[in-house]
């Protein structure tokens, strides 16, 4: 079937989690699925930005359920909190990784697990998070897990054996390293799913070229400067807002069509309407996929059990 973006199908009934849905592209995420009537969680670190959030789409949709769960990624009692928070809820119907780190430091900086702080809260969070959180993913019939990768990882290439980042550091290689984690990690995720016969979808999507001058203002939340405008102007052929940034996790979130193993993006690869693509070849290879997953278990201290198919 066709996808409107503009016009989503309605979501009443469903429960859709959303990291980081305080700000930027998450902001946007949640701000859509609420005005279509999903209940909507926000997940983030600071309370004072998530109430913000809450408020701006409430003050735009009176009657959207909106709530929050208080969220760190690199603390790992945090996000066994957040995941027992969300096993309380009646159902989830999708959980979004949307929270990331997009500017790591000039210098290598690392978690108080030692871990590069990119690689630990783009990557290391959500996989701990999900793995956590899989009885509420699982007690609902057709959930989906939704990673939110990166069009820098056809720029910058993978190196699993230097995941942290701890031979060569620059901070555009780290936020790719992380990236490329996220995306591997995701369709490994969903051969592992379906090898289980478990009824979850992990379907992966990238934003394209998100760009905050571009987009609608939000008082508090998103507000662009006349700087960032004029950038955007410039830039408009290859990025648009993020609101549209949104779209690509949207579809993959609720678009009824939507399989595990695809991967959703931007239709001209920074910008436009969101349409299923091509990964990069390295986020397709099973054996990877296999070492990172490991390798993510040890990091995380968090053993990733994939459920068996309900009887």
């Amino acid at each position: 079937m066709s996808w409107d973006p503009r016009a989503l199908p309605d979501l009443t009934g469903r429960t859709v989690a959303v990291t980081g849905g305080n700000a930027g592209i998450g902001y946007f995420i949640c701000e859509q699925l609420a005005a279509a009537g999903a209940d909507v969680v926000i997940l983030g670190r600071d309370p004072g930005r998530v109430a913000t959030a809450v408020r701006s789409i409430t003050s735009r949709t009176p009657d959207a359920r909106v709530t929050s769960i208080p969220l760190d990624l690199v603390d790992p009692e945090s996000v066994e909190a957040a995941a027992a928070a969300l096993n309380r809820l009646d159902r989830l119907d999708a959980l979004i990784h949307n929270a990331g780190l997009t500017q790591p430091g000039k210098r290598r900086e690392t978690t108080r697990q030692g871990v590069e702080v990119a690689l630990a809260t783009n990557h290391l969070g959500h996989f701990a998070l999900t793995a956590l959180a899989m009885p509420a993913l699982s007690a609902t019939p057709g959930s989906r897990i939704v990673p939110i990768g990166s069009a820098i990882t056809r720029m910058i290439g993978f190196d699993l054996d230097d995941l942290g980042s701890e031979r060569s550091y620059g901070r555009q290689r780290a936020y790719a390293q992380s990236k490329h984690a996220v995306q591997v990690f995701g369709f490994e995720l969903d051969r592992r799913l379906r090898a289980a016969g478990a009824d979850i979808r992990s379907v992966v999507a990238h934003p394209g070229f998100g760009l905050d001058g571009a987009s609608p203002r939000r008082e508090r939340i998103e507000e662009p400067s006349a700087l960032s405008r004029l950038t955007a102007l410039l830039l408009a052929p290859i990025s648009h807002g993020n609101d549209r940034a949104a779209w690509p996790a949207v579809r993959a979130a609720v678009d009824p069509d939507a399989e595990g193993g695809q991967y959703y993006g931007p239709a001209r690869g920074g910008a436009g309407d969101p349409v299923p693509g091509r990964p990069p070849r390295s986020a397709l290879d099973p054996g990877l996929g296999a070492r990172l997953w490991t390798m993510s278990e040890e990091l995380s201290g968090v053993e990733f059990r994939v459920p068996a198919a309900r009887a």
